[in-house]
């Protein structure tokens, strides 16, 4: 079933049960505080915080290491539904 909405929480690690392979092959884009970043590792809406990568550091497991920061996000489809 696809949705215009991407999903409230959303992780680009296959090992997080947020991972939907299907959402991120569409192309989510996500506006922190109305700022556009490329750099997010993990969101969530309803709990208002996202997860950035920081630089190209990794931690001991080959995991990028991540900052948590509150605020609004609003993510969104890149291709506007369409395809």
């Amino acid at each position: 079933m696809t949705t215009d909405t991407p999903p409230d929480r959303l992780a680009t690690n296959p090992d997080s049960p947020h991972y939907d392979e299907a959402a991120l092959a569409r192309g989510v884009g996500v506006r922190f505080k109305g700022v556009e970043k490329n750099n997010v590792d993990e969101y969530c809406v309803s709990e208002g915080w996202v997860r950035l990568a920081v630089g190209k550091t990794l931690d001991r497991k080959g995991n990028p290491v991540t900052v948590k920061l509150q605020g609004e996000v609003e993510p969104y489809f890149r291709d506007d539904g369409q395809g």
